[in-house]
């Protein structure tokens, strides 16, 4: 089921029907500390050192009872508490009680000093703040931000970064700058804000089991979460075999960026296609072949006006293909009556004339990055979602727009944030990659939109176990190192806490 986003009037309004029916705070507040703790699991999968900065509300509550949970695991944890005990609410109070007792159960504990960065857990405001920030709030919001500069501290923000106005995304001068923020119940629409982008970091949701969701039926924005796309990956049966999972035809690649058909290839291969089929122009096939995975098909062509008669299922066109054929191009992107992946130089290609989207015989996903975006809608003003959504009403087709905070919506679909990815990503090659994952994807029987949906997320939790799990980081991480880590991601994505 899709996860959606609210606003904090519909956040409190669940809160209290839930507490209405009988649910305790603390059988909530427990729930979410418990998620807490799995996603700095599932980031720093070896304990270390934790800095909790809590306030006196339950979100300070949420972050001490993540503590307790995270000391269980063998982490060493350091109290930073904005207010004296005292002051603090009745369950905050609790919580910290029972994690002072169980600190001090282990205080002989001898463990080797951990040798990875510090983590923070942001517990010192929720929802019901907005700015400015009073003191000692301020203070220690500041203290947060100069311990993540000054010893790459990677901080967790329980709810929203402190600072955030959880409806408009307006932030404080001193917000603080998370690198994940752990949505709890539902992400809060100010999250989602192109203006809190950097505040927020990436958003994962942690959803408890006792909030309903919002009575509306149709939202016009949701967030790709695991829970929400597991389904999309039903196993696969013992007697299947290649042909079920589609003939992925790519046609990328001409001189000087080969790399970019390799790349696609790749992805299109570590995404599960059942026979993957790249064409190339015939000046650089021997430079592709040499360099393709073993497991694809290279071909070369004197003229892509051929290919309508390929048997093919899906389409990826694009990657380093310049602009030499555009007709022929155009022709392709028009009349094939399979659904079809168009990036990079397609994208550049159909800007040119916009009218073959309306005409095309089958679905067709772009991909394009802002620049890209710009050339196919340069009319387009607004946020991100604003952008998104009005071009896909105008043109049909299906979007997913690149960036920090992917968005993927159709013409009858909902905007749908991804929630996965690291900067590392912002390199050369890595939208290749993504391009052959839809593509896989689609061959899989799934419809664009999802596959737009998926493919970004597996790309983006990809990225994120390469540097946290492997022996990358945001300088050296790679395309290649992203399709290295597919499999990884597609079992993290059924496998994690539902």
């Amino acid at each position: 089921m899709e996860s959606p986003v609210v606003s904090s009037a519909e956040m409190r309004a669940a809160e209290e029907t839930a507490f209405s029916r009988g649910h305790a705070v603390e059988v909530l507040m427990d729930e979410a500390a418990a998620g807490i703790a799995r996603t700095v699991g599932r980031f720093f999968p070896k304990p270390g050192r934790c800095l909790v900065f809590a306030g006196k509300g339950n979100n300070a509550g949420d972050a001490l009872a993540a503590a307790e949970l995270l000391h269980t695991d063998g982490w060493e944890i350091d109290l930073q508490l904005a207010f004296p005990k005292a002051d603090l609410g009745e369950l905050a109070r609790k919580k910290l009680t029972s994690l002072r007792e169980a600190l001090q159960r282990r205080r002989d504990f001898s463990a080797t000093k951990p040798e990875s960065r510090p983590v923070i857990l942001d517990g010192l405001l929720g929802l019901g703040a907005t700015p400015p920030l009073r003191e000692p709030i301020r203070t220690f919001c500041r203290k947060v931000n100069q311990l993540r500069g000054a010893q790459n501290a990677f901080v967790f923000a329980i709810d929203l970064p402190s600072g955030l106005d959880g409806d408009s995304g307006n932030a404080d001068d001193d917000c603080i700058i998370s690198d994940v923020t752990v949505a709890i119940g539902f992400a809060k629409r100010g999250l989602l804000a192109d203006r809190a982008l950097n505040a927020v970091g990436r958003l994962e949701v942690i959803e408890l089991s006792q909030l309903r969701r919002p009575a509306e039926d149709r939202r016009e924005e949701t967030v790709a979460t695991a829970a929400a796309l597991r389904h999309l990956l039903p196993p696969r049966e013992f007697g299947a075999y290649k042909n079920q999972f589609g003939r992925i035809g790519i046609v990328a690649g001409s001189q000087g960026f080969t790399g970019a058909a390799v790349l696609c290839t790749l992805g299109a291969l570590r995404a599960g296609g059942g026979l993957v089929e790249l064409f190339v122009p015939e000046q650089i096939y021997q430079m592709v072949a040499g360099n393709a995975p073993p497991e694809a098909m290279v071909k070369p062509v004197t003229s892509y006006a051929g290919l309508l008669r390929e048997k093919i299922d899906v389409w990826a066109i694009g990657p380093g293909l310049g602009r030499d054929a555009a007709t022929e191009v155009l022709e392709l992107i028009c009349e094939a009556e399979q659904p079809m992946v168009i990036d990079a130089d397609g994208l550049n290609i159909l800007s040119g004339d916009m009218a073959v989207l309306a005409h095309s015989a089958g679905p067709r996903l772009l991909t394009p990055h802002p620049g890209e975006m710009k050339r196919l809608f340069p009319a387009g003003n607004g946020s991100r979602a604003e952008i998104t959504r009005r071009f896909c009403h105008e043109h049909g087709a299906t979007l997913l727009l690149k960036g920090s905070r992917t968005i993927v919506a159709g013409r009858d679909d909902p905007i749908s944030y991804n929630t996965t990815g690291h900067p590392g990503m912002a390199t050369g090659g890595m939208g290749d990659v993504l391009t052959g994952v839809c593509a896989a994807l689609i061959a899989h029987k799934l419809r664009p939109y999802d596959a737009a949906r998926l493919g970004a997320w597996v790309c983006g939790r990809a990225a994120e176990i390469a540097i946290f799990h492997g022996n990358a980081s945001q300088e050296s991480l790679l395309p290649s190192d992203v399709a290295a880590n597919l499999g990884l991601a597609f079992d993290d994505l059924r496998n994690v806490h539902k």
